[in-house]
């Protein structure tokens, strides 16, 4: 079985069907996903956003242990919608940056009801030129006075540096957001690997991780610190990181209840 990954927070409901909108540089796409969540990719113009495929064979080869190499069988290869738009990947990241996943995702949605372009049944999120125009107290509105300045000072430099950001190898785009202030490591690597589809960028020692490993295979004793569960996370996949990351942050995706999450720093 095949199973689409709707972990990230541009998914809605629509009559109970996940939809979404992308932004790609030729205009937006509408995406939809069935009720064995398969996506089809309904309208867009140019090119069709990447949907990118992880497949647990691969780590066959790779010492798991057998809780979580059970559990990864058992979800069967996942497939997730590339975010053709670096600018939305700083925004998710940024709006789930300190709160859990349940209210980065009710906020994610008020934010591109509030000031982004509809597309359909969904919003695209706001430009960075419709971001940078909204006011304190339309923040305030929102809930998200908080996300004003990371969301505006990752704006302005959106639009300085996104030709150059364009040109940079995934790695090295890690290093350059963080120039941006109040973007971090975290925040970083979630964005490029939401971009790049390539999760061995992402922090995967981060809670989610942890809690969703944890919850896999809640026999195996889990280092509970971030440095040593990298350590032991970077051992186990092998070549395979990104790979056992995504795949493990799909596991969670397709367990969890909608007001389950984490926390990001």
């Amino acid at each position: 079985m095949t199973w689409l990954m709707l972990d990230h927070p541009a998914w809605d409901l629509d009559a109970g069907a996940p939809v979404r909108a992308l932004r790609t540089p030729e205009g937006a796409w509408r995406l939809t996903g069935s009720l064995n969540r398969t996506a089809t990719l309904i309208r867009g113009d140019g090119p069709a956003p990447v949907v990118d495929s992880y497949d647990p064979a691969v780590l066959l080869d790779e010492r798991l242990p057998d809780g979580l190499a059970a559990a990864l069988r058992r979800l069967g290869r996942v497939e997730r919608v590339r975010n053709p738009d670096l600018w939305e990947a700083l925004v998710t990241g940024i709006v789930r940056q300190v709160i859990r996943a349940g209210q980065a995702r009710k906020m994610h949605r008020a934010f591109r009801a509030a000031a982004g372009d509809a597309v359909g049944a969904t919003w695209l999120v706001p430009t960075p030129e419709q971001t940078l125009a909204l006011s304190v107290e339309d923040f305030a509105a929102l809930g998200m006075a908080f996300k004003r300045r990371p969301l505006q000072a990752a704006a302005a430099a959106h639009l300085d540096h996104h030709a150059e950001w364009a040109q940079l190898a995934p790695d090295a785009l890690v290093k350059a957001l963080q120039s941006v202030p109040r973007i971090g490591p975290w925040t970083a690597g979630a964005a490029v690997a939401d971009f790049s589809g390539d999760f061995s960028l992402y922090p995967y020692a981060d809670l989610a991780v942890r809690t969703w490993a944890a919850l896999a295979d809640p026999s195996n004793a889990w280092p509970t610190d971030e440095p040593g569960f990298a350590a032991r996370w970077r051992r186990l996949a092998g070549p395979h990181l990104s790979v056992l990351t995504v795949l493990t942050l799909a596991w969670g995706d397709h367990h969890a209840h909608a007001d389950q999450g984490s926390t990001h720093h």
